[in-house]
C-alpha cells in the first residue's frame, strides 16, 4: 500500500506545537499504511521529530499579494498558496492530503485518500452551500502537486488579479480553480463535520445536551469559535455556540495522542 502523504502549515504564533502533535498523531492513529507528515512553518520548536519540517518561504509575489489583501481586509491569508508549488517536496510520491490545525480527527482516514483519485478535493464549505455557492471549505484539502501546480502559477503570476477575483478567500480561489478546470470533488459532508454546524445543535440543544460526535465522522472542523481548547472544557462566550465541557473532544485530541507520542508532545 503507498505510503499516505500528509501536511499542514503552521505560521504566526496562533497555534503552538501541540496543534501539530495531536494533528500527526491522530493520522497516524487512523490510517492503516505508513505516513510521511509534513509542517510548512517557521516555528519548529516542539513539533515532534517524526515529523518533516518544510521552511515557510517568503514568495516573490508575497508584497503584492499582501496589499491585495489588504483591500480585502485578509491581510496575512493564503498563505497555503506555497503548498501548491511543483516541486516543493522533491522526493514525494502521490497526492498530498492537507489539513487546518484547528481540526481533530476522529476515524479512519482511508476515503478521504482515495475518492475519485487524480482530483483536488475539499468538503464544501457550509456558509457558501446555503447561499448556493459552489465553494469548498479549506480545513481539509486534498491536491497533488505534480497535477496541480497551477494553483500555485495562476496566483504567482498575477496575484492582484487572482485575489479580487477571489474576494481575498483562499478557499474560494482553490475550489474555483479547480472547478474551472473540471479538476474538483467533493469530500463527502458526513465524513468532514462542522463543530458547531453539526455536533452542538442550536439553542435549546446545545444547553441541554453535550455535544455528539456524528456517527460516520471522520474530521472534525473547529472553524470559528469554539476552538477546541473552549470546547474540551466548556464554552460561554457565545449564547449561540454555548457548549457544554467536550468528553469525546479531550479523548481524541488530548488523552490519545499524549498516549500515543507521551505526554511532552500531547
Amino acid at each position: 500500500m503507498e505510503t499516505a502523504n500528509i501536511i499542514c502549515i503552521k505560521w504566526g504564533t496562533l497555534f503552538g506545537p501541540e496543534y501539530v502533535n495531536r494533528l500527526y498523531s491522530g493520522v497516524r492513529r487512523n490510517l492503516a499504511r505508513d505516513v510521511r507528515f509534513f509542517c510548512m512553518t517557521e516555528h519548529a520548536d516542539g513539533i515532534h521529530p517524526d515529523v518533516e519540517i518544510l521552511t515557510l518561504p517568503q514568495e516573490p509575489f508575497h508584497d503584492e499579494m499582501n496589499a491585495a489583501l489588504a483591500v480585502a481586509n485578509r491581510q496575512g491569508a493564503m498563505r497555503k498558496i506555497s503548498l501548491f508549488r511543483q516541486g516543493l517536496i522533491p522526493d514525494l510520491d502521490g497526492s498530498l492530503l492537507g489539513f487546518d490545525l484547528d481540526v481533530v480527527i476522529t476515524g479512519d482516514l482511508e476515503p478521504l485518500l482515495t475518492i475519485d483519485p487524480g482530483k483536488v478535493a475539499m468538503r464544501a464549505d457550509w456558509v457558501e452551500a446555503r447561499r448556493g455557492r459552489t465553494t469548498g471549505h479549506g480545513s481539509v484539502f486534498r491536491f497533488d502537486p505534480s497535477r496541480h501546480g497551477y494553483l500555485y502559477n495562476d496566483l504567482a503570476q498575477n496575484p492582484t488579479r487572482e485575489v479580487e477575483k477571489a474576494r481575498g478567500s483562499e478557499q474560494r480561489y482553490t475550489s474555483t480553480k479547480a472547478q474551472e478546470r473540471d479538476d474538483f470533488t467533493y469530500l463527502p459532508a458526513d465524513m468532514v463535520v462542522s463543530f458547531k454546524h453539526d455536533c452542538l445543535g442550536l439553542p435549546p440543544v446545545n444547553y441541554l445536551r453535550d455535544p455528539i460526535l456524528p456517527l460516520n465522522a471522520r474530521v472534525v472542523c473547529f472553524h470559528g469559535r469554539p476552538k477546541m481548547p473552549e470546547a474540551v472544557n466548556g464554552y460561554k462566550g457565545s449564547w449561540l455556540r454555548y457548549s457544554r465541557p467536550c468528553e469525546w473532544l479531550n479523548h481524541h485530541w488530548i488523552d490519545l495522542t499524549t498516549k500515543d507520542l507521551g505526554p511532552e508532545y500531547g
